[in-house]
């Protein structure tokens, strides 16, 4: 049986993690690229890719590659697709394009080129055309042109993968959930060990520690999906894949997870959160300065993503003393811990005071970021031996 094309975008520094959990749903032929992961598999695989990966922001079914150096070249080759047997007629649709280093200079060009092409081919099969809904739109398609080479394919995520669904207000945190899983991934937890983020805000690391704790299939959170737009869609199926998601929660006890943060508003949002992802009472939440840290019990996980201020001039903006007060109390209470921070300003994280074991490049949205670890060893009064 031919083996259906795919392609997962993640955050730039991702793309490995990815590549592990592709492989762990089963995808072949998998090349991890900058910024996403390619791979194959059965017709079934994009639906599960959807279900399971944590890092993935979209997944993308394969449709053709083609030569397009000119508008007409790509207009002939968009069409040459069978785009009625793809999806109905009644369906919205929008164009994401992407153009670099080829005669089609203009993405917004190439996209308005392709939704013509598209829409000509209803036309003249059925006399009427799919509406363009550029805000939320039932079917996506994703258009990439690079050195004239222009590759197509279909959005089967629809909205965003790290849009779980749980959070309240999704504008009031800055840490996309598939960036906060992949924080968890990279630090290897597994649930086993207690964790906490002292400056939690929305409560995104915390709920996504859960979630993997609990081996919960992100996707079981959310209801919409590209995937169910389309023609090949089977309601059967996917039901299946549901449920063997769901037969697969763990609902043992897990190691405890806390988030602190200085402000009560914002655990407001992370209690809601934490509620919504189904972890009311596996998650606890305080009210806590990050200098106050102080765990009790068997050594875990510090991972923490802090604020990143703006460039440090004399520690005016407050963003200093935050990092040398989590530092000492990593230092002072944390012995025997390892500390995960995703730093965004390299002057704000010297004021931790500490050496780090591990340095891993990652964008945060548009910031240059490094995921930071620190092997927090007892000194001899209960701390951490100082560094350099």
């Amino acid at each position: 049986m031919e083996k259906t094309r795919y392609f997962a975008t993640t955050s730039k520094g991702l793309e490995e993690t990815l590549a592990g959990e592709i492989v762990a749903i089963g995808g072949e032929a998998i090349s991890a690229v900058t910024g996403g992961v390619s791979f194959s598999g059965d017709a079934d695989l994009g639906m599960r890719a959807n279900l399971w990966l944590r890092t993935a922001n979209r997944v993308l079914r394969h449709l053709a590659d083609f030569d397009a150096p000119t508008p007409e070249a790509l207009y002939d080759g968009v069409k040459a697709i069978c785009w009625t047997d793809l999806f109905a007629v009644s369906r919205t649709i929008a164009v994401d394009a992407t153009v670099r280093d080829s005669g089609i200079t203009h993405s917004h060009f190439a996209a308005q080129k392709t939704k013509d092409a598209i829409v000509d081919a209803f036309r003249e099969k059925f006399g009427t055309r799919p509406d363009v809904d550029r805000l939320s739109p039932q079917v996506r398609i994703n258009l990439r042109i690079v050195h004239d080479e222009a590759t197509l394919s279909l959005d089967l995520s629809g909205e965003s993968l790290n849009r779980r669904g749980y959070r309240t207000d999704p504008a009031t945190a800055s840490l996309r959930e598939t960036l906060a899983a992949g924080i968890l991934l990279l630090a290897e937890y597994d649930g086993e060990q207690p964790l906490i983020d002292p400056a939690c805000g929305a409560g995104t690391l915390p709920i996504e520690a859960a979630l993997i704790a609990s081996n919960t299939a992100p996707g079981l959170l959310r209801d919409d999906f590209g995937f169910k737009n389309l023609s090949d869609f089977d309601p059967k199926r996917w039901t299946r894949l549901v449920d063997e998601a769901n037969a697969a929660v763990q609902v043992r006890r897990m190691a405890p997870i806390s988030g602190h943060d200085i402000s009560s508003f914002s655990l407001n949002d992370a209690r809601r959160n934490a509620h919504n992802a189904g972890f009311a009472d596996r998650i606890s939440f305080s009210v806590r300065d990050v200098s106050a840290l102080a765990p009790e019990g068997a050594p875990g996980i510090v991972v923490c993503n802090p604020p990143y201020g703006v460039r440090l001039k004399g520690g005016d903006d407050g963003i200093e003393p935050f990092y040398a007060g989590l530092g000492k109390a990593l230092k002072d209470h944390c012995g025997g811990w390892t500390a995960w921070i995703l730093s965004g300003n390299a002057d704000a994280t010297r004021a931790l005071k500490l050496k780090t074991s591990q340095r891993i490049p990652i964008m945060n949205g548009p910031i240059d970021c490094r995921l930071l670890r620190y092997d927090l060893r007892p000194g001899v009064s209960g701390g951490m031996t100082p560094t350099r």
